[in-house]
């Protein structure tokens, strides 16, 4: 089931699921971020890793050449049909019944910015690190410590699952700041 307004606040204040967290939603002047209806949007925060093919090496999951990235502190320049890796300003800490799932902001949507993450499973820990495309063929400008996208929580009724992303050690629990790609070894 969907959660509520009242409930993500209920889960951010007694589960400190969201930190730090904003109960209403901030709008003016920025492109905006807090709690929703059913939803919470996060804001991205200063730091990125850009993507840039001035090493001409192989974008390997299995085995990531940090080459690969320029970083940059503040807001952010994607380059026309580039890639950036950021990550969120709030740490999360999910709770056993609850799962998230991430859509990207309408604002820049528009601008054929396109925003990924993979779903937030139940007791993940950790800041979300999220993966902006620049579809279109101009530069595309990010602006660090305000609204990226929505996070929508899912609630269990009454069945929780066996296994959650802690009881299986997931190699990106507890992940702070900007996490590359990693394959178990």
């Amino acid at each position: 089931m969907l959660l509520p307004d009242w409930k993500i606040k209920e889960l951010a204040i007694t589960h400190k699921m969201i930190e730090p967290f904003e109960e209403k939603q901030v709008r003016k002047g920025i492109i905006s971020y807090g709690v929703s209806s059913y939803g919470y949007d996060i804001r991205v925060s200063d730091e990125f890793m850009v993507f840039t093919n001035i090493n001409s090496t192989v974008v390997d999951p299995k085995n990531f050449d940090e080459r690969n990235v320029v970083n940059i502190k503040g807001d952010c320049i994607i380059p026309p049909n580039s890639f950036a890796l950021c990550r969120s300003v709030e740490y999360f800490k999910m709770p056993r019944d609850v799962l998230a799932i991430c859509v990207g902001k309408s604002t820049y949507a528009r601008c054929g910015i396109i925003v990924n993450v993979t779903p937030i499973e139940p007791e993940w820990e950790g800041h979300i690190t999220i993966e902006i495309s620049n579809t279109t063929p101009l530069p595309a400008k990010i602006y660090a410590n305000e609204g990226i996208a929505q996070l929508i929580f899912l609630g269990a009724d009454d069945n929780i699952c066996e296994i959650s992303y802690a009881d299986k050690s997931g190699k990106y629990h507890g992940q702070k700041g900007i996490t590359l790609p990693k394959v178990d070894k």
